[in-house]
């Protein structure tokens, strides 16, 4: 237990340029204090104790601003940074040096029961406003842009970002965007082609009144 206390002091040093002692982190880091009441609470839950696991974590969410279910599975190294805002459900599982930012949420899609929530393997960074939705997983090393909001697994390696997020970089390589919104509706993209078809349609009656405009006024 303390080797993980260390540890989630320590990445906090490696992670932001800020921290500048122990002290200072320990007392002011409020994605710390969140982490840390969040392992006693879900030492509780763990226990089948659920009351007392849940009012540990919402006290923590009262005083941070991060809530955290203390069902959530947390590895180790876990560095949330600012995190005002930031959501955890009850079902994610989150690996080892992963990294969230600011408003970031890790929900649900419904009232769907079992595995619910998100997988982050070792190493993701999920950057601010982010969300990552439904029972997916995010695999090692890959990064979501900010305020992307994620519905399909991500393979490892990778990048995403965009509404809804699409993968850009896989294996350092950039990926070419796929257009086929086929599997995955986008509302934004689909208003922008229907107006894009009206708009030929207008372009269409114009052109047609001017020409019935200038016959009538060729005519003797």
């Amino acid at each position: 237990m303390w080797k993980f206390l260390k540890d989630d002091v320590d990445v906090i040093f490696e992670q932001d340029p800020a921290a500048r002692s122990y002290i200072e982190v320990v007392l002011t880091y409020s994605g710390l204090h969140a982490i840390w009441a969040h392992r006693l609470a879900h030492f509780f839950f763990k226990k089948n104790l659920f009351f007392i696991a849940r009012v540990i974590s919402q006290i923590s969410r009262f005083f941070t601003g991060i809530e955290i279910h203390p069902g959530a599975v947390i590895g180790r190294r876990f560095f949330i940074d600012h995190g005002m805002g930031v959501v955890i459900g009850e079902t994610c599982e989150i690996g080892n040096n992963v990294t969230l930012y600011q408003g970031v949420t890790l929900g649900g899609t419904g009232k769907e029961k079992g595995k619910r929530h998100p997988t982050l393997e070792d190493n993701v960074l999920v950057a601010t406003g982010a969300k990552v939705l439904g029972s997916i997983t995010v695999g090692a090393n890959s990064k979501v842009g900010a305020g992307s909001v994620v519905l399909k697994n991500v393979p490892a390696n990778s990048t995403v970002v965009g509404i809804p997020g699409k993968v850009v970089i896989q294996n350092g390589v950039r990926v070419k965007p796929d257009l086929n919104h086929q599997d995955m509706p986008d509302p934004m993209m689909d208003k922008v082609e229907a107006m894009e078809l009206k708009l030929a349609d207008l372009q269409r009656e114009i052109d047609r009144l001017k020409k019935v405009k200038q016959e009538e006024g060729n005519r003797p």
